[in-house]
């Protein structure tokens, strides 16, 4: 079973089914469907789609994988300028998929849990889920892209002289007590 890649992907699927079939599906989740993920990017994703490929199989150990591959053109607010800057977010994912927390704690580290409850999964919530997990904590611009970089090169000392050794030394608070070591009493 494989998805045309601009096909939107189903929102629900049974994930056990699809890897005792070693299927793959491939296609697209537009992003405005994550609501999770809208609220985190607090902007307009608007006609903005979520590629994504993922592949159901069972390991040699008969434990339910699915690996996924997921990429995301989005409008993120630089922290630095607070200008809207476009990044595509990207993920390689593997996950097990377990019916119990139980089943959960016996899969490797090599793969995280995806909870499956009544034998289907929210596909979209999968996608979500990693989408966030990817997402920077403060999205900037590159240094020499972001338009604030004059006023960053400004409040940073970039050739100040660097101050002696000696005066360092001079300068330490504890450098009487040097005296009082070598002093006998």
């Amino acid at each position: 079973m494989t998805k045309a890649p601009n096909a939107e992907l189903p929102k629900s699927v049974e994930p056990i089914r699809l890897a005792e079939q070693k299927a793959t599906l491939e296609g697209v989740i537009p992003l405005e469907g994550l609501a999770r993920f809208g609220e985190a990017v607090g902007g307009s994703q608007d006609g903005r789609e979520c590629h994504a490929k993922l592949s159901f199989y069972q390991d040699s150990e008969r434990r339910r994988v699915v690996s996924g591959e997921l990429s995301a053109p989005v409008t993120l607010v630089c922290q630095r300028c607070m200008n809207d800057m476009q990044v595509t977010l990207t993920s390689s994912f593997d996950l097990g998929l377990v019916s119990s927390d139980e089943q959960a704690q016996r899969l490797p580290k090599t793969l995280e849990p995806f909870l499956c409850e009544d034998f289907t999964a929210d596909l979209w919530a999968m996608v979500e889920d990693e989408l966030l997990l990817v997402l920077p904590p403060f999205p900037l611009h590159e240094r020499d892209e972001c338009p604030a970089k004059e006023d960053l090169e400004a409040l940073e000392p970039s050739n100040a002289p660097a101050e002696p050794e000696a005066k360092k030394r001079d300068d330490n608070p504890f450098s009487v007590l040097a005296g009082f070591k070598t002093t006998k009493h």
